[in-house]
C-alpha cells in the first residue's frame, strides 16, 4: 500500500469517527472550566472553593462541538435557501 493510499484512509477514517461522535454525542464538556460551570480557586488556607461561574458555558459545563456546529449551519442554510 502506498503511502498516500495509507495517509488517505486514515484521514477518511478519522473524518468518519468524529462524524459519528457528533451525531451520538453533540455536546462535549467546556474546555475552559473542564465541564465543572464554575473555576475553582483556592482561599488563604489551600482548600479550594467554587469560583465564579464559567463565561464561556454559561455554567452549563458543556459545549456544542465544532463539527455539530457546523452541521447546524450548513442545515440552517440548507432549509432557508429551499423554502
Amino acid at each position: 500500500m502506498t503511502p498516500a493510499l495509507l495517509a488517505s484512509a486514515l484521514l477518511v477514517f478519522v473524518t468518519l469517527g468524529y462524524v459519528s461522535l457528533c451525531a451520538a454525542s453533540p455536546f462535549g464538556d467546556c474546555r475552559k472550566c473542564r465541564g465543572w460551570g464554575f473555576a475553582t480557586k483556592t482561599d488563604r488556607k489551600g482548600r479550594t472553593r467554587r469560583g465564579k461561574d464559567c463565561r464561556r458555558c454559561k455554567a452549563t459545563g458543556k459545549r456544542i462541538r465544532v463539527g455539530r456546529h457546523l452541521y447546524n449551519v450548513a442545515a440552517r442554510l440548507h432549509r432557508d435557501g429551499t423554502r
